[in-house]
């Protein structure tokens, strides 16, 4: 194990995120990890680096709120330990994280209120959207922020904002690349439940915003029977020249073979996010040449061969989300006097930031918008057919 410095060290230097990503690029010369999907489930080894209790004077506090026990306990983890990779990356500037465990005795609301009674400033986390709805009011009435990791934007504003990646940004970026390829008429293959209909809702708009027509939408509850008859049934709604599949990969894998087999040999065929961690979608020739959006894995990949190093075992993919909002907080830390509240005027900087996933920025609503690109399922793997952004223009 590499040695390690204490989070709350102080340093000098304040690293700008390009100079940060540079010695992460530097720092990570090892050869760069092929995609990697979701490790086992095992949790990562619990570091003693972001430690638990009350910080010392003299830093900013913040606190980390994500399960370290139970179920989520290896994403939790996961994320914990990438946020203290991105402190000692970048000396901290006198930024002490402390975790508490959303799992553990009482749950969020515990977890919170003791962050807040050892005088954190700042809540980054929780991870699921149940704890943000009970954290949220917590910390509010504390006058303290929330940068939570989920993607549930119903839980987005009044002072919590959301890091999470969000399935209707996604859906929009796919679309808008599919029209830009001379697709018109647009069709959808959407699960039941709150994700399906949130995705539906998206897809709709976003056809809508590139002149496009939704010649029809079916939904399917989780068997492969009901798959097929909405499968049938869209094949009957007429011609269409894209198909969402708002579903997990092994699902669109399903969906995509039946839609082939009926006949729909030229259809393009679209995907979301959720797609990005399954590379094994390129061994099946239905998925070829489908399409999805989401963040680049570019940085990530790095990261993943650093956090194999330090912590033996591979990263959660959302660890890129504990990175990215440690780095943050470092970022703003050159505006924060130790004995004032958190500066939100400098989080909702209109310019953004860039981080393991890219340039994002915080819209009026909480959420991040994000920067994503386009890629293509192809035999021999993924390949980006339109790069995301560097940034934003305002």
């Amino acid at each position: 194990m590499a040695s390690q410095r204490h989070p709350g060290q102080r340093h000098s230097v304040l690293f700008r995120f390009g100079i940060v990503f540079m010695a992460l690029t530097l720092a990570g010369c090892e050869a760069i990890l092929p995609r990697s999907g979701r490790p086992d489930d095992t949790p990562p080894p619990t570091q003693p680096d972001i430690t638990t209790g009350i910080p010392e004077d003299g830093l900013r506090r913040v606190a980390l709120l994500v399960p370290t026990s139970g179920n989520n306990a290896g994403v939790g983890q996961s994320i914990a330990n990438a946020a203290n990779m991105a402190i000692l990356d970048t000396g901290g500037e006198g930024v002490r994280i402390t975790t508490y465990d959303t799992a553990g005795a009482g749950g969020a609301r515990t977890a919170a209120n003791q962050a807040l009674a050892d005088g954190s400033r700042l809540i980054l986390g929780p991870l699921l959207a149940d704890n943000v709805r009970v954290t949220a009011p917590v910390a509010r009435s504390a006058g303290v922020p929330v940068i939570a990791f989920s993607n549930d934007t119903s839980v987005a504003g009044n002072g919590t904002y959301l890091m999470g990646f969000t399935p209707a940004q996604s859906i929009a970026r796919v679309t808008g690349y599919a029209a830009g390829q001379g697709a018109r008429r647009f069709a959808a293959l959407i699960p039941e439940g709150l994700y399906g209909q949130r995705a539906s809702a998206a897809f709709a708009q976003a056809v809508r915003d590139n002149g496009g027509t939704l010649v029809a939408t079916r939904t399917y509850a989780r068997s492969r029977r009901s798959l097929q008859l909405a499968v049938t049934q869209l094949n009957g709604e007429g011609e269409f020249d894209a198909v969402l599949i708002a579903d997990s990969g092994s699902t669109a894998r399903e969906a995509a073979q039946m839609l082939r087999d009926r006949g729909a040999t030229d259809v393009q065929i679209l995907g979301t996010e959720l797609w990005n961690n399954q590379p094994d979608l390129a061994r099946d020739p239905a998925m070829h040449g489908a399409l999805f959006a989401s963040v680049s894995d570019r940085m990530f990949n790095t990261l993943t061969s650093r956090y194999r190093s330090r912590f033996d075992s591979d990263p959660y993919r959302l660890s890129s989300l504990g990175y990215d909002a440690a780095l943050l907080v470092v970022r703003i830390a050159r505006e924060w006097s130790i004995d004032r509240p958190f500066p939100l005027r400098e989080l909702r900087d209109t310019g953004g930031f860039s981080g393991v996933d890219g340039a994002f920025r915080f819209g009026q609503d909480g959420v991040a918008e994000r920067a994503l690109e386009v890629q293509q399922i192809r035999p021999n793997g993924f390949t980006v057919v339109s790069p995301a952004p560097s940034g934003f223009g305002g």
